[in-house]
């Protein structure tokens, strides 16, 4: 179980996260933020009140629904979430990597033994159709390789923030050694928030990142980058 999720949150998942800074390059490039001090609290402010927070709550309800078998529920959150997002560019970011991420689920489920065209997987991918967002993936192929609800939570935001340090890291720049530091500070904050996601309703699943979506925005026009957006 635990070699599942290291895999599904590992950096190095083909899935393109590392040419995307969400906005964090504007930021840098207008000194909004410049050093670890503000990084840090960027990425905090983004944990506790931003737009991965509510993906993350997505994310577990991908999860669920795939454990209950309501591909049709599936359909629903991964509409709503398109919905959601503030801009193209964001929107872009997480149909492009959901859309790879299912691509390489299918791929590694067709090396298993147990693999036929009912899987639910590809059930799941039929009834969702594309784009398919980032989160709704996730859950659905947590849940499918019997991930624990909680670590899959956990391994989706900790995977979120260590994309968006390192893209710090780039930028700012800051050392390899500063970065982790960060991560290993951030390990709190990232329990805390997964805690309170748990407990979420429906209703209750709302963000408030209009900075970062400000951000985002103009990145697309930024004069030099090194992110895709």
């Amino acid at each position: 179980m635990i070699l599942g999720l290291l895999q599904l949150s590992s950096p190095t998942l083909p899935l393109g996260a590392y040419s995307y800074s969400e906005g964090l390059e504007t930021l840098v490039e207008r000194g909004a933020i410049a050093d670890d001090d503000s990084l840090f609290y960027w990425l905090l402010q983004e944990l506790q009140i931003g737009a991965v927070r509510m993906e993350a709550a997505v994310m577990v309800r991908a999860f669920r629904g795939f454990k209950k078998r309501d591909f049709s529920g599936l359909s629903t959150w991964n509409k709503w979430l398109s919905a959601a997002k503030e801009t193209s560019e964001l929107r872009q970011q997480s149909w492009q990597m959901g859309n790879s991420l299912w691509g390489l689920l299918l791929e590694l489920e067709s090396v298993s033994e147990a693999a036929n065209s009912d899987s639910p997987l590809k059930v799941a991918l039929t009834t969702i159709g594309k784009p398919c967002n980032y989160a709704i993936a996730f859950g659905v192929g947590a849940a499918n390789w019997n991930l624990d609800e909680k670590m899959a939570l956990l391994g989706y935001l900790q995977s979120w923030t260590s994309h968006a340090i390192g893209a710090g890291v780039k930028l700012i720049p800051l050392g390899q050694t500063v970065g982790q530091k960060l991560l290993f500070k951030s390990n709190k904050t990232i329990a805390e928030v997964a805690e309170e996601i748990l407990l979420l309703k429906d209703d209750d699943l709302a963000s408030c990142s209009w900075g970062l979506s400000l951000a985002s925005m103009a990145h697309e026009v930024q004069y030099t980058r090194l992110f895709r957006s």
